[in-house]
């Protein structure tokens, strides 16, 4: 009886979860979400929203340079994000007299607005359910490959028969596993050109340590400007261009949020997996998050310790050390959130709940009693794939530069082919210009050490069967895994640039083509993947599309099953919405985070001279002098950063975070580490999105940047009556 309660009361706790949770597809907040939403306080219609034949809101929204979200914030074009999402065009546009990355930059008018090359905003005009095109010939009898075949074909003509403006573009995308369809009209600016930003010392404030972390103090902003032809369309760079006229953009906030205000949360957020079985959660958990972390944490380690040895290498290094460690702070948080807050337990009374339905109706028995079964078995039968592809990857793949680069040129030296030489010739330039660029900041007596570390971590912990036993063996000929890697790196081509530029300059492409594959380092990776691509993909591609079809058949059966439940899709980079309340957290015993930081945290942080917690002078004179304008709350501080429940994931970076009648009241750009499972469960207790304030970017752009002039063309509002703290 009591295990039976105990059921029933986790089954609870996720249907009430899901209420709040989500990733709503905008075109059906009418239907499904807006009397919820009004009733956590929204003031606006789903109409204000989205709508296709006017403006709305969604006008205002654009996937910024591919991967993150922007938002306009004025009627020319102005487009605020990430200072992380455009900091690839900031490091492009410096220069070692202009350092953009370190000083900041402020355009002083329109004229003196960077080119940003290659960025991007895609906006979307309208959204259709193309469900019953794209499964049209569609049964249930049919092969996967030959399903796939058919809805390729449909989607070709659903594409050639939609009515779309000449600039306009169609994408089509699967949603709930594959079993509705979604078409996007979309209009794409590739006239993006670079406006302000703040310094890296304000832009990523707290770096690496303060990742994934609440509380956050990082002043995460930067601002571009989208520019359109005399029509308003998109068109290539032109200095005859003019900034876009957007259909809608965004006021922006001076009272900023208080605890228990209605938030929501516009954008592009790119992958979850919030419907997978207990099975599934419990081997990503449990075997490869922990695979994973152990094997980030060796290599992390290694660089550190040269790090804080040699500034030079600090300097070097610093960028891909973040890059590593920030996957590694998530799948840690990952697995531990996962077990603190019972989601294996709540997924089992999910599954029971389930089973127990589906038993009480025989046609749903019938066809869906072996799902569960049989997904468990199939996860058991890919575990140990799952996890060797892991150990692979991470090893011999990402976390080590020489097999990595070695693995970026694979097969351009294995595909030589004297009948082909001018093709391998002119992809010849390409790879020396990604080499010039790939020895800029490479240390190789850094990168020996940590292959000696990732090749130890393969060797001692995967299957012998799949290159564990050679590496061994290697390893004990040559004197251990640091003689092994030792002798990898005086004999390698690739871990100097004059001796592997030397061949691609003056050698003939066979040649080339030859002394490249008699390199240890290529020989070893060679080896190495010859081993996974026969005894590890080949069973991942065999077990995989088992798991895809059921796993489509087991949602459709969900939606099916729970009729009380509302079910969001899983992100996938297209237009979403979620909404919640902006709200603190107790993510553990006697420990309670308020909603709120300000710049006096800042200060609290600060550590003069260190590259994560260094902050400008005239910051330091702003806030010694409390000089802080309109943009202060009530009682005198200077808001910096706030968190809510909003379920946001990557690709939500640059999102804005709305208030209750639409206005700009932060730009979403993390979550706390203690929720980072939200991928693949939410749970509202712990998941916070963490957002910039508002009113700290206006602070930045105006009393610090000392481009108030951009204030001009936003529509700054205030009105709303302020609780004091």
């Amino acid at each position: 009886m009591q295990k039976r309660f105990f059921l029933l009361f986790l089954l609870a706790l996720l249907c009430t979860a899901a209420s709040s949770q989500g990733m709503w597809i905008p075109s059906l907040l009418e239907k499904q979400n807006e009397k919820e939403m009004k009733a956590l306080g929204l003031k606006l219609s789903a109409d204000d929203i989205y709508a296709p034949a006017h403006s709305s809101i969604k006008d205002a929204i654009c996937q910024f340079d591919g991967g993150c979200t922007g938002e306009m914030i004025s009627p020319e074009g102005l487009l605020l994000t990430n200072h992380h999402c455009g900091f690839d065009a900031i490091q492009q546009l410096s220069t070692l007299e202009n350092n953009f990355v370190e000083n900041g930059y402020w355009a002083k008018n329109r004229s003196s607005e960077l080119p940003a090359e290659g960025v991007t905003a895609m906006f979307v005009s309208r959204i259709e359910d193309v469900t019953l095109v794209v499964l049209q010939g569609i049964t249930d009898g049919m092969a996967e490959r030959e399903r796939q075949s058919q809805i390729d074909k449909n989607i070709a003509s659903l594409k050639s028969s939609t009515k779309k403006e000449k600039w306009e573009d169609i994408e089509v995308r699967p949603f709930y596993n594959g079993n509705q369809y979604y078409m996007f009209i979309t209009q794409t600016f590739k006239d993006v050109r670079f406006v302000g930003a703040p310094p890296s010392s304000i832009g990523k404030f707290g770096a690496d340590t303060d990742n994934w972390v609440w509380p956050r103090h990082t002043g995460d902003f930067s601002i571009f400007r989208v520019y359109a032809d005399k029509d308003n369309h998109p068109a290539a760079y032109s200095k005859d261009n003019k900034p876009y006229q957007p259909g809608h953009f965004l006021p922006i906030s001076l009272d900023g949020a208080d605890e228990g205000d209605f938030s929501m949360v516009y954008g592009f957020p790119g992958a979850t997996n919030e419907y997978l079985t207990e099975a599934a959660i419990r081997q990503t958990g449990e075997v490869l998050d922990p695979a994973r972390v152990a094997i980030r944490d060796r290599a992390l380690k290694v660089m550190d310790g040269f790090m804080r040895k040699d500034p030079a290498v600090k300097i070097s290094y610093v960028a891909r050390y973040a890059s590593i460690a920030n996957a590694w702070k998530k799948w840690l948080g990952e697995m531990q959130g996962l077990k603190t807050y019972k989601a294996f337990d709540k997924k089992a009374a999910y599954e029971a709940e389930f089973t127990k339905r589906i038993q009480q109706n025989p046609d749903w028995n019938t066809r869906y009693k072996n799902l569960l079964p049989r997904l468990r078995q199939l996860y058991k039968d890919i575990e140990p794939y799952a996890l060797g592809r892991d150990y692979y990857l991470e090893t011999m793949i990402r976390n080590n530069e020489i097999l990595g680069t070695v693995s970026g040129l694979g097969s351009w030296i294995n595909g030589y082919d004297p009948k082909n030489e001018t093709e391998f010739v002119n992809k010849m330039s390409r790879v020396k210009a990604g080499l010039e660029g790939f020895y800029e900041d490479y240390h190789p007596q850094v990168d020996e050490a940590v292959l000696a570390a990732m090749m130890e971590m393969y060797g001692e912990n995967a299957r012998a069967e799949w290159g564990a036993a050679d590496v061994k063996k290697m390893a004990g000929e040559a004197g251990g895994y640091a003689k092994l890697a030792k002798n990898i790196f005086e004999q390698s081509v690739f871990a100097q640039k004059s001796k592997i530029m030397t061949i691609l300059e003056t050698k003939k492409p066979a040649e080339v083509a030859e002394a490249l594959r008699n390199d240890p380092a290529f020989k070893l990776w060679d080896k190495l993947q010859g081993y996974y691509n026969t005894q590890i993909q080949g069973k991942l591609q065999e077990l995989q599309p088992q798991i895809n079809l059921l796993q489509r058949q087991y949602m459709a059966a969900q939606m099916e099953v729970f009729k009380e439940k509302k079910f969001f899709p899983d992100a996938n980079s297209t237009l979403r919405l979620t909404y919640g309340k902006i709200k603190g957290f107790s993510p553990k015993d006697a420990v309670q985070y308020e909603f709120q930081t300000d710049l006096d945290g800042v200060m609290e942080k600060y550590i003069p001279g260190d590259y994560e917690f260094d902050v400008p002078q005239k910051l330091i004179d702003l806030w010694k002098t409390k000089d802080y304008g309109q943009y202060a709350t009530a009682d005198g501080r200077m808001p910096v950063a706030c968190i809510g429940t909003n379920h946001t994931t990557g690709g939500n970076s640059g999102s804005p975070a709305l208030d209750a009648n639409g206005n700009l009241i932060g730009l979403n750009f993390d979550r706390v580490w203690e929720g980072t499972m939200s991928d693949l469960n939410y749970d509202p207790a712990i998941c916070r999105n963490i957002m910039v304030d508002s009113r700290y970017i206006l602070f930045i752009v105006d009393k610090y940047g000392g481009a108030g002039y951009l204030l001009n063309e936003m529509k700054l509002v205030k009105g709303k009556k302020k609780k004091k703290k």
